[in-house]
Formats: C-alpha cells, sequence, structure tokens
C-alpha cells in the first residue's frame, strides 16, 4: 500500500489522537489541520490547505452548543466547506481526494430519527458528503460509531468514575435505552483500515459486539475490576431533568440537556459490517477496562 498525506481535523481530540496513531503506524505523513472550526465556512480557505492532500479526515466534534463553538458551525458550516473544497479540487486532479466524516451512530436522517441540535448538525454535514459521494464529484466514507471508549474521552471518564461507586442514583433512561459501546482503538484502526480499500461503502456505522444499557455497561467496567455489584437507585424524572438543565451551565461536564435527549435512544446497529473492515472481531467488552489503561499501541508523536 502506498504512503499517503493526509489532512487529519481534529488530531488534537480524543479521537482524532487516536486516529493519528493508527495511520502513524501504516506509515503515512499526517498534517494536523491548522484551521478554526467555528469561523472557517468558505470553501475558499481550505483550498489552499488541500495541496498535496490526498486523504482528508473530519473528526471534530462538540457536544453542547457554545460561543466559542456553536454547534451549527464545527459540525455542519465549516464541513460542508471542507467538503465542498475537496469537491472543487478533486475535479482538477486525476485521482480525486479521499474524505472521511466521524459522524455518530443515531443521528438518523431526518429530525424524526433524531431531533436533538447535536444529530440535526452532524446529519447536515453528513448528507452533503454523501451527496457530493454520489455526484462522483469526490470521493468518501461517512462513519458514525456508537459510545466511543477508551482513556482520553470525557465520557469515559465520566462511566469509569460512575463504575467505582458503590452506590448508583441513574436516570430512568440510563437503565432503559441500548447502546453498543466500541473501543477508540478499533474506531481509529477501521479508518486506517479504509484507506487500505479502493472499493468501499459511502456509510458504515461503528459498533462493538454487546449492546446492553449504559448501566449495564457501568456495570461491566466495575465488574471488570474486581468489585461487587453496585446499589442502583433511579432518579426521579424531575430532578433527571433538573440535574441535566444545571449541566448545561457547567461547561466541562458531558452531562447536560443534550446528553439526556441523545441516552434516551437506543443506539444499536449490526457489528459485522465493521469488523468486515477491521479484518477482525471487535474488542470484547468484557476487555474494556484493560485497554483503557494501555497505550501501548500509540507511536510517538509526528507532528507537521
Amino acid at each position: 500500500m502506498s504512503t499517503l498525506n493526509i489532512l487529519l481535523c481534529g488530531a488534537r481530540g480524543f479521537v482524532g489522537r487516536n486516529i493519528k496513531a493508527a495511520l502513524i503506524i501504516e506509515g503515512h505523513t499526517i498534517f494536523e489541520a491548522k484551521a478554526d472550526f467555528s469561523k472557517d465556512t468558505s470553501p475558499e480557505v481550505w483550498i489552499a490547505r488541500l495541496e498535496n492532500i490526498d486523504v482528508v479526515i473530519n473528526a471534530v466534534g462538540v457536544l453542547r452548543d457554545s460561543q466559542s463553538r456553536p454547534l451549527k458551525a464545527v459540525h455542519s458550516d465549516t464541513p460542508k466547506a471542507l467538503f465542498d473544497a475537496c469537491a472543487t479540487v478533486s475535479q482538477m486532479r486525476a485521482t480525486p481526494i479521499r474524505v472521511i466524516q466521524i459522524s455518530a451512530l443515531g443521528v438518523g436522517s431526518t429530525a424524526l430519527d433524531n431531533p436533538t441540535d447535536y444529530a440535526a448538525t452532524k446529519r447536515e454535514a453528513d448528507i452533503h458528503l454523501l451527496s457530493l459521494i454520489k455526484k462522483e464529484q469526490l470521493s468518501g466514507t461517512v462513519l458514525r460509531p456508537s459510545i466511543i471508549f477508551g482513556a482520553g474521552g470525557a465520557s469515559s471518564k465520566m462511566f469509569v468514575a460512575l463504575s467505582k461507586l458503590p452506590m448508583l442514583v441513574l436516570p430512568k433512561p440510563v437503565l432503559s435505552a441500548q447502546v453498543q459501546p466500541i473501543a477508540v482503538q478499533d474506531l481509529a484502526r477501521g479508518v486506517a483500515s479504509l484507506l487500505r480499500h479502493s472499493k468501499i461503502d459511502a456509510m458504515y456505522e461503528c459498533v462493538g459486539t454487546s449492546a446492553l444499557p449504559l448501566a449495564a455497561f457501568i456495570a461491566s467496567l466495575r465488574e471488570q475490576q474486581g468489585r461487587a455489584a453496585a446499589r442502583i437507585l433511579v432518579l426521579p424524572a424531575w430532578m433527571t431533568r433538573l440535574s441535566a438543565r444545571l449541566g448545561d451551565y457547567l461547561p466541562f461536564s458531558p452531562w447536560c440537556s443534550e446528553t439526556l435527549a441523545l441516552l434516551a435512544l437506543d443506539n444499536l446497529s449490526a457489528s459485522s459490517a465493521f469488523a468486515a473492515i477491521l479484518g477482525h472481531t471487535q474488542l470484547p467488552l468484557s476487555h474494556y477496562w484493560s485497554q483503557y489503561w494501555s497505550q501501548a499501541w500509540l507511536p510517538p508523536e509526528q507532528d507537521k
């Protein structure tokens, strides 16, 4: 396989760092995008950044809307401008730029599938990229992972902290809505594996092999630590809503109204398609705790 010049957006984030590591192992050259996703909403801004670039990967994402990082700009307007720039540059080349968009499982096709602002903005960018792919203006893939677990992830830190408590007071959606967590190493390796394939589908849902409520996921992490089962109490609905509203005012907290709305929806898919891309079965849930602390697979940083 030939080595590629890859522009990685979001290279310093949780997902981006792991994708970067997997790509370095493959021998690719990584260029971190020097961009402001809250402002770079014009295709012209991006065109100059695409010189000699073979692949663009967008791993930029935020959970909640803020003045400094508005959801619409970060998830929709800037990615669409980036994709349009890739399409423009691709028309002038023999080999089009390849784009990989890291989205999220459950954003759906319409607001009826998921009405949250998070989903709406992610969905807009996905649909735009898929339309460019369909028109053959560029080559690309949308990846929609379920909850991503691994060291450095904000939600992962929260799950780990909860798994250490002997008693938990949890919102009802956490006890009922189903999720299918994927290890961040598998997602990163899946991105690297995609680049070895010349013919791929336009969208893949990226999930692990185990489907379960979040409460059961937290219980599994606790069991893997050798701890006895925790006592579980259900938080009343009014207190759930209040706690989420309070979280809206704490920008460092992964718990907020948007999170509550997302957790109320099942987040499931068949795991076989992504396993085929990986070339092996995803990391079993029973290994998540031991792998959470392992960074042995990560190579030294390569800054460009």
